[in-house]
């Protein structure tokens, strides 16, 4: 089969041939539809996590496709040395997640976990209720955008776009936002937060950059509000004061998709696709074939706009 196969830790992959994956017990082997292309697939290729496993290996952490018995699945974790970036991988049968039978596979993919950990993030990890306030940092990134669409239909009454690109900005008020803030040097962040929502202040912060943005946020943290940290954009590390989080008995979380139960995972899949399905939640998305994985892997270095997505 032909694949995006990585021979050496710290270069590009190179569309090759690969040996098929052969289903064992527990395991089924997919013929993939769609796969995302994410910043961990570059990160895990660079050495950054450490050695990064078997070489060579097949590129790609999820995607969505079928299995011998005609299902329509969305996989994660293929089992090295296979990734989601072939025609076809092996997944443990137990992580298969079914999705809505409305949906495209392009966007099932590009939902994928970047739509999963927005979903969840705001849901299991922050139990956002209706009228409550959200911000969104990083908000025209893969998983800002979502998590701002989804806030808004999960029934928040104030959703705060927060990034940099203003253009983009604009697009978020078209599909939820009820306000955004552009960071630029000079920006006083608080101030603006605090411009944009009542008093209370923000019950959820959904976080992918850290940094000053993240410290911004929390200083406009509603009493009780649960800020919830899934990255580190703009910066590792901050200066915390510890009266920031006394102020407001603020709840520093850390989340990862893969923190939930699967069961919870699988219903929120089936929900999240359904709801893009019915045209409630839109992800912008450029499509390349399998053969050109090497322009994606450089599009994703330089930091794609639109969601990336390979199809075999």
């Amino acid at each position: 089969m032909k694949a995006a196969v990585l021979t050496q830790a710290g270069t590009m992959p190179e569309y090759a041939d690969f040996p098929e994956p052969q289903a064992v017990s527990g395991h089924v082997v997919v013929d993939i539809a769609a796969a995302g292309v994410h910043h961990l697939d570059l990160a895990k290729a660079s050495g950054a996590f450490g050695n990064p496993g078997t070489l060579p290996y097949v590129i790609g952490v999820d995607g969505v496709g079928r299995t011998s018995t005609g299902r329509r699945v969305f996989f994660t974790a293929p089992i090295s040395p296979y990734g989601s970036w072939a025609e076809r991988t092996l997944v443990p049968e137990q992580d298969l997640l079914d999705l809505s039978d409305d949906i495209d596979d392009v966007t099932a993919a590009a939902l994928g976990n970047t739509g999963l950990a927005a979903w969840l993030a705001l849901t299991w990890r922050a139990n956002l209720q209706p009228g409550q306030n959200v911000l969104v940092l990083g908000a025209t990134g893969a998983l800002g955008s979502v998590a701002v669409q989804l806030a808004k239909a999960l029934g928040a009454a104030t959703v705060l776009a927060v990034d940099r690109d203003s253009d983009r900005l604009a697009l978020s008020r078209q599909r939820g936002a009820t306000d955004t803030v552009t960071i630029t040097p000079e920006t006083d962040l608080v101030e603006a937060f605090r411009n944009t929502v009542d008093g209370r202040g923000f019950d959820v912060i959904i976080d992918p950059v850290w940094g000053e943005p993240a410290l911004a946020a929390m200083r406009v943290a509603a009493r009780g509000a649960r800020h919830i940290q899934i990255g580190q954009s703009a910066a590792p590390t901050i200066e915390l004061p510890a009266d920031i989080i006394r102020a407001a008995r603020l709840e520093l979380l850390g989340f990862a998709h893969v923190d939930p139960p699967a069961e919870i995972r699988r219903n929120a899949y089936l929900k999240l696709t359904g709801l893009a399905a019915t045209g409630a939640l839109n992800v912008d998305t450029t499509v390349l074939p399998l053969a050109d994985c090497q322009q994606a892997w450089e599009i994703q270095q330089q930091g794609s706009p639109r969601k990336l997505v390979l199809t075999p």
